[in-house]
């Protein structure tokens, strides 16, 4: 028998993983989406799946990057999105009504296709899309250059209606053109954008910013919401709006609670509707579900014994079929108008990443994983995919949860991951991976959950690593994330500092050798460890937030830091300095790895070049990694194995006093 090693960095990568699955509306099939590596082109594909009569297989060609499957009324067509644009991203609607032919493109939208879904008629689709870039400030750019005027000139996204047999013929018409008419007819810009705009219906204009909607179940009505303009920080004005499809004509429903919505239903009689909204618009608080009554025009909250946000998927006969977080556990339910809940899914070690409901409500389809079990797709809780045989060649992390309390009393919950063979007898060296956010969560995934760090290598190293949920992580209830309100970096420390303090009392940790990471909201408590504390070895911060004045100014989500901090740097600059790294930066002694986007809005790469300068002057080890045209993300395999790699020759460095050398990612010879 062969002896099982631990998956390498670019193993690890090359899994592949599984997204959004789609349960047809009879429940007899199910497309669902992976994941693949191409090393060579350093490209994630995406390719749509079906699951059909007991078998798996592929809809298109494996080069072919496809995604958001959606099946039609008689479940005999499959509609989705296909990237036909690489260099700008665009994505256009593709149909498929038989394994043995190719699809067909449907849609020629300009700037591409965001979302869409299907007519209740079967005859077209509802699509969400950018309006096209106004000819006025084209022509400004030709004499010019780039110029932008900031919160204005927006290019906002509207809804639109496709007729399915306009679409195919175009299609048709184009391809029996020969090849060299073809490319040229492609080159005249300003002409094809006339006759995409010929083949789909604007329905919505002006200053909306159309985010979501839903089709009422007699195709006559349209649910949407919209914010005021494209900002994310406008996205907490964000209003409901009832479009007559037949008038065009666009109602503003007199509800009142702006803000940021999630899914937004229709009844299954179209006189109702149901949304999510945060009280306040306060974003830590639990999102309430709310149902709207269109002819009567009152609004009602069904009273729901879950202290947690809720998270509507359909509405059919039974009720609402919502799903939420229960610490690291997943759930699905029914609830009805009055707040009964029937459980459709509730169990331990349990995270389901995406479900979906036939049109009857009779069956049901979801992704889930466990500790002991990779992402697997589910059709009535029958297991119909087996992507766990992965495992079975592979040693892997032992995952199990533990809890332990921090220095106010707050309960804390965690991940302790550890290998195979763990002896408690040993003294390990510990790794802090701290999840972003902050309102996610660590769980007990068996592999495949983070891309970021390599938790299997580091466990084959030798370290055992600690991924804390701690205060503001989700599904602990309002209560626990709203603790972090004006108390950022300062009590997530204390929650981290604890952990690290429970396992060193076990006796299984050598605490002379402890590093901590994170990226995002993982990043900012990983440079707050960095400033205001000596309790680390080496830290990495990865996109993380050093100064929340300057990141305020920078940042494209800047009600977020407003939630937490409750006011403005202007206004209130102590809490400001309270919670900033930057405001510790001469007590800091720790080496630091910084690793950062430049194109990153959400989380400016100012952040990393103040959080570097200042270790500099202050004369702390410090090496600062710029990862060129990459925004909060990475989206990249050879960008994420550059990040692993420098993860891992960093910690074993300063924690293993192994070589340095291949920090920089060249082969020396």
């Amino acid at each position: 028998m062969l002896e099982k090693n631990y998956p390498s960095i670019e193993e690890f990568i090359a899994f592949p993983k599984i997204f959004n699955v789609c349960i047809s509306k009879d429940g007899q099939k199910v497309a669902y989406l992976q994941r693949s590596t191409n090393w060579d082109k350093n490209s994630f594909q995406f390719n749509i799946w079906i699951y059909e009569n007991g078998k798996n297989y592929p809809l298109n060609q494996p080069n072919t990057d496809s995604s958001s499957p959606s099946w039609s009324n008689d479940s005999q067509t499959l509609a989705y999105l296909v990237k036909t644009n690489e260099r700008y991203n665009r994505k256009q609607i593709f149909i498929k009504r038989n394994i043995d032919i190719a699809g067909i493109q449907v849609s020629h939208a300009p700037d591409g296709v965001r979302s869409f879904k299907w007519s209740k008629d079967g005859n077209g689709f509802f699509f969400l899309a950018r309006e096209p870039e106004p000819k006025n400030i084209k022509k400004r750019r030709e004499i010019y250059g780039d110029i932008e005027y900031v919160d204005s000139e927006y290019r906002y996204q509207h809804l639109f209606y496709l007729d399915l047999q306009k679409g195919i013929d175009k299609t048709t018409a184009c391809f029996n053109l020969p090849k060299d008419l073809r490319e040229k007819k492609d080159d005249s810009e300003e002409k094809n954008k006339e006759e995409a705009d010929e083949l789909a219906v604007q329905l919505t204009q002006g200053q909306l910013n159309v985010n979501s909607f839903d089709i009422s179940a007699k195709g006559d009505k349209i649910i949407f919401a919209a914010a005021p303009s494209p900002r994310v920080e406008d996205s907490q004005y964000t209003k409901l709006y009832l479009l007559d499809i037949e008038s065009q004509e666009v109602q503003k429903l007199d509800i009142p609670h702006p803000g940021r919505k999630g899914r937004i239903l229709f009844s299954p009689e179209g006189t109702k509707i149901c949304f999510t909204f945060e009280r306040d618009n306060i974003i830590y608080q639990n999102r309430l579900l709310a149902i709207f009554n269109l002819e009567t025009q009152t609004i009602s909250y069904p009273q729901i014994e879950i202290d947690e946000d809720i998270y509507p998927l359909q509405w059919i006969e039974n009720g609402i079929v919502i799903d939420w977080r229960d610490k690291t556990n997943s759930c699905i339910g029914i609830v009805k108008e009055n707040g009964e809940i029937d459980n459709l899914i509730k169990q331990e070690d349990c995270y389901i990443q995406s479900a979906s409901i036939s049109f009857d409500g009779q069956n049901i389809s979801y992704i889930k994983a466990s500790s002991k079990q990779y992402f697997e797709v589910y059709l009535n809780n029958n297991q119909i995919t087996n992507y766990s045989h992965l495992l079975e060649n592979y040693l892997y992390t032992r995952k199990k949860l533990i809890q332990w309390s921090s220095s106010d009393g707050t309960e804390i919950e965690g991940i302790l991951c550890t290998p195979p063979d763990f002896d408690p007898k040993i003294k390990y060296p510990l790794l802090v991976i701290v999840h972003g956010g902050p309102v996610s969560t660590s769980l007990a995934i068996s592999l495949g959950d983070n891309l970021i760090y390599p938790v299997e290598s580091f466990i084959e190293k030798g370290f055992i690593v600690l991924k804390p949920n701690y205060r503001g992580s989700a599904g602990y209830g309002e209560a626990f994330r709203s603790l972090n309100y004006r108390n950022w970096g300062v009590g997530d420390y204390d929650d981290v500092i604890s952990g690290v303090d429970f396992l060193i009392a076990q006796g299984y940790v050598d605490p002379e050798k402890v590093g901590i990471m994170g990226w995002s909201q993982g990043g900012y408590i990983s440079a707050f460890c960095s400033t205001y504390s000596n309790r680390f070895k080496a830290i990495s911060v990865g996109a993380g937030i050093s100064n929340w004045v300057t990141h305020y100014v920078g940042t494209d989500a800047g009600f977020v830091t407003r939630a937490y901090l409750g006011d403005t740097p202007w206004n209130d600059k102590d809490i400001y300095q309270k919670t900033s790294p930057m405001n510790y930066i001469n007590s800091a002694q720790t080496p630091t790895l910084i690793q950062h986007g430049d194109r990153d809005k959400r989380v400016p790469v100012s952040n990393a070049y103040e959080l570097y300068r200042g270790l500099q002057d202050v004369g702390v080890e410090t090496k600062l990694v710029i990862l060129k045209n990459i925004a909060h993300s990475p989206y990249k395999p050879g960008m994420y194995r550059a990040i692993m790699k420098q993860n891992l020759t960093w910690f074993c460095h300063h924690l293993l006093s192994e070589n340095f050398d291949n920090f920089d990612l060249l082969n020396k010879e």
